[in-house]
């Protein structure tokens, strides 16, 4: 299959920042003006909890379904708004490592789309991206900041 016969993803990384909401807009209407997909990847953080293999688990357990609430809810956002529905992934582990491992398994992915806080730090996925992934991810990178407004968002795509 050449490259031109693949369809695009956009994979975003989800999470329960404001700006998110942004980058769920913007990357589900753009893949669907142009007869991509979307994907969106959750990451549960390494549990600090080390001292019973049983109580770690369950902290886990815990986090998957919290995500898995989540994402069923910005699934049925990325639906009403483009009629498609996005894969769901969640992956546990370093936010920098399991994006790497994520794009190099999926060579559909043609487009990382992060947000952007816009009022000091721009948070902690721009900051991975910046110092650790820059020089393993070979795709484009659309960065949306979180202060673009709905009608922004909606003339850009």
């Amino acid at each position: 299959m050449s490259h031109l016969d693949r369809k695009w993803k956009f994979l975003v990384v989800a999470d329960d920042t404001p700006e998110f909401k942004k980058v769920l807009r913007l990357a589900s209407l753009r893949a669907s003006k142009v007869g991509g997909s979307l994907v969106m990847l959750y990451i549960i953080p390494p549990a600090d909890f080390q001292h019973w293999v049983s109580v770690r688990e369950l902290m886990e357990e815990e986090a998957r379904q919290q995500a898995e609430e989540m994402l069923t809810g910005f699934a049925r956002e990325v639906e009403a708004l483009s009629g498609m529905t996005p894969e769901i992934v969640i992956r546990s582990g370093e936010p920098r490592e399991v994006i790497a491992e994520y794009i190099s398994e999926d060579q559909d992915v043609h487009l990382l789309v992060l947000g952007a806080e816009v009022d000091g730090d721009p948070g902690p996925l721009i900051r991975i991206f910046r110092e650790e992934l820059l020089g393993v991810c070979h795709m484009p990178v659309l960065v949306v900041p979180g202060n673009m407004t709905e009608e922004e968002i909606d003339k850009f795509v």
